[in-house]
C-alpha cells in the first residue's frame, strides 16, 4: 500500500468535486508507403494482443477508503484488461470532426477502479482515402504522470527508424526487470503510511522554511521588480468561472525556424516567444468581445525541476515541476512589450524555483492556486480577482523525425487538462522542426476555439514584423 504523494492526492480530491483531471497528447500519422487496407487495424489488434509487460505506472489505479484511514493509496493492478484501454474511433466531418471527436473523449472521465489510461486508434482523418492519415489519441490521469514525462513515455514508443516494425506499445515496461518485486509482508504494509507521514514530518521544518522566504520574495518581486503578482492579482475573465461537461479542442503546428529568429532577434528564450504567442492570441479573442481586461491576464507557468530532483526519485515519471505566476503583457498593444515582460518574468521564475525546488515552488504559490479553483465552487456567481487567468506549458518532444511501426508522425499536440477556475489550458510540444500548439478550453467557455489558431499566427507576424525578421 503506497500512499499518493500530496499532489497526486490533491488532484484525486479535487477531481471528486470538480472536473476530470487526466492529460492527453495527439499524434497525428501517415501510413507507410508498403501499408496495406488493414493497417489500423494490424495496430490495434497488436496493440490489444501483446505479451509486453505493461508499465508499472500503468498498472496501478488510486484507492480511499476505511481500509486506508482516508488516506488515497495507490493498488497495483495484477492484471490489466487492454481491451478496456485500447480502443478504435472512426472521425467523419474532416480536420474539424476530428477535433470535435478529440474534444468528446477528452471530455469522458477516466474510471478510478481500473488503472488511469485510455488509449484511442482514430482513422478516417482523410475520408475514405487509401492509404490516408490516421490518429492516435493517449489520456493519462495527471495523477499518475506529468506532462514531460508522459512525452518521455510516449517517445519510448516511437522509433527514428522508418523500417522499424513490431515495436513495443506505449504502454509496455521498459524498466528490464524480469520479475515484479515480491509483495510486502503486513507489518510494512501497514507502516508504510507512518513510514511515508514521518518522513514528510522531519522535511517539514525547511520546507516551511523555503515557504515563508519564498512568499516576502513573491511580495517583494511584484511591488519592486513587477516580475509576478500576488494571489487575487489577476482580473477575471470568462475563462475563471464555472465549467460544464463538454470540452473543445483545437491543434496547429508552427515552424521551429520562425520561432527561434524572433528568440535571436529579441534576445529571450524560444518559450519566451510561444507564451508571447499565446498572450497574444487570446489578447486578440477577448477584445474581439469587448472583454479584455485593464490588468494584464497571468498564466501559471509551470518550471521543471527533473534535472534536479530525478536523481533522487525511483519513479522518473512522476510530477516534478514548480509553478510560476507569469504577468503576459495582455494589457499593452506593443508585441514586443509583452514579449520582453514575460521573458523578464519567466527568467526570475526559473531562478526562484530552482532555489526552492518543486515542493516549496507549489506550496508558495498555493494562495493563488487556491484563489483561482476554489471560489468558482462557492454556491454564489461571483466575479472577484483571481490567482490565475489559464495555464500555458512547454513541453520537449522528439528531437527527431519519428515513426511508430513505420507510420511517420506528422504532428504530435498536447492536449491539458481544463478545471472550474481554469477553463482554457494552452500546451505547446516541441517536435523535430515544429512546435505544435494544443488548445484545450471548455466548450460553453470558448465555442470557438479554433478561432484561437488563426490568432495565433498573427501574433507570430506581429512580432516577426516589429524585429523586422521571418515571413
Amino acid at each position: 500500500m503506497i500512499p499518493l504523494d500530496p499532489l497526486a492526492a490533491a488532484m484525486m480530491t479535487a477531481e471528486v468535486v470538480s472536473n476530470p483531471m487526466h492529460e492527453g497528447v495527439v499524434l497525428v500519422l501517415s501510413p507507410p508507403a508498403d501499408a496495406g487496407p488493414g493497417f489500423i487495424d494490424e495496430l490495434h489488434c497488436e496493440a490489444l494482443t501483446g505479451n509486453a509487460a505493461i508499465d508499472p505506472r500503468l498498472r496501478r489505479f488510486p484507492h480511499r477508503g476505511v481500509d486506508t484511514g482516508g488516506m488515497w493509496v495507490w493498488r497495483d493492478g495484477d492484471a490489466v484488461d487492454t481491451s478496456r484501454h485500447v480502443r478504435r474511433r472512426r472521425v467523419l466531418g474532416g480536420r474539424d470532426g476530428f477535433w470535435r471527436l478529440i474534444g468528446e473523449l477528452h471530455a469522458e472521465p477516466l474510471d478510478r477502479s481500473a488503472p488511469l489510461w485510455m488509449s484511442y486508434l482514430i482513422d478516417g482523418l482523410d475520408g475514405d482515402h487509401p492509404g490516408g492519415r490516421f490518429a492516435f489519441y493517449i489520456k493519462v490521469h495527471h495523477a499518475v504522470i506529468d506532462g514531460v514525462a508522459g512525452f518521455q513515455m510516449l517517445a519510448e514508443s516511437l522509433s527514428g527508424d522508418a523500417e522499424a516494425r513490431s515495436m513495443p506499445p506505449f504502454y509496455a515496461d521498459r524498466g528490464h526487470e524480469s520479475a515484479r518485486p515480491p509483495a510486502p509482508g503486513l507489518v510494512p504494509r501497514l507502516v508504510a503510511p507512518i513510514r511515508s507521514l514521518v518522513g514528510t514530518a522531519a522535511a517539514s521544518a525547511e520546507l516551511v522554511g523555503q515557504v515563508l522566504t519564498g512568499e516576502l520574495a513573491a511580495v517583494v518581486d511584484s511591488l519592486v521588480s513587477h516580475t509576478t503578482v500576488l494571489p487575487f492579482g489577476a482580473p477575471y475573465t470568462r475563462f475563471n468561472g464555472r465549467l460544464g461537461p463538454r470540452r473543445a479542442v483545437a491543434g496547429a503546428a508552427w515552424p521551429k525556424d520562425r520561432v527561434r529568429a524572433v528568440q535571436q532577434a529579441a534576445g529571450v528564450t524560444g518559450n519566451d516567444v510561444i507564451t508571447a504567442m499565446v498572450a497574444g492570441a487570446v489578447r486578440r479573442w477577448l477584445a474581439e468581445r469587448g472583454e479584455l481586461p485593464r490588468l494584464p491576464l497571468v498564466a501559471a507557468s509551470p518550471i521543471t525541476v527533473r534535472d534536479r530532483e530525478h536523481a533522487a526519485a525511483n519513479d522518473s515519471h512522476g510530477n516534478r515541476f514548480g509553478l510560476w505566476p507569469c504577468p503576459l503583457g495582455t494589457n499593452v498593444e506593443d508585441p514586443l512589450a509583452r514579449l520582453e515582460a514575460i521573458n523578464r518574468s519567466m527568467s526570475e521564475g526559473k531562478r526562484w524555483v530552482a532555489q526552492r525546488g518543486a515542493a516549496a515552488s507549489l506550496l508558495t504559490t498555493a494562495g493563488s492556486i487556491a484563489a483561482t479553483v476554489v471560489l468558482p465552487l462557492l454556491p454564489f456567481s461571483q466575479k472577484f480577482r483571481t490567482g490565475f487567468n489559464l495555464p500555458i506549458s512547454h513541453v520537449p518532444g522528439p528531437v527527431d523525425e519519428m515513426y511508430w511501426n513505420g507510420a511517420h508522425v506528422e504532428e504530435m499536440y498536447p492536449v491539458s487538462t481544463v478545471f472550474d477556475g481554469l477553463a482554457l489550458n494552452v500546451t505547446t510540444c516541441s517536435y523535430a522542426q515544429r512546435v505544435g500548439f494544443g488548445y484545450a478550453a471548455d466548450h460553453d467557455v470558448v465555442p470557438d476555439v479554433e478561432a484561437l489558431i488563426p490568432m495565433t499566427e498573427q501574433s507570430l507576424a506581429e512580432l516577426e514584423a516589429a524585429l523586422g525578421v521571418g515571413a
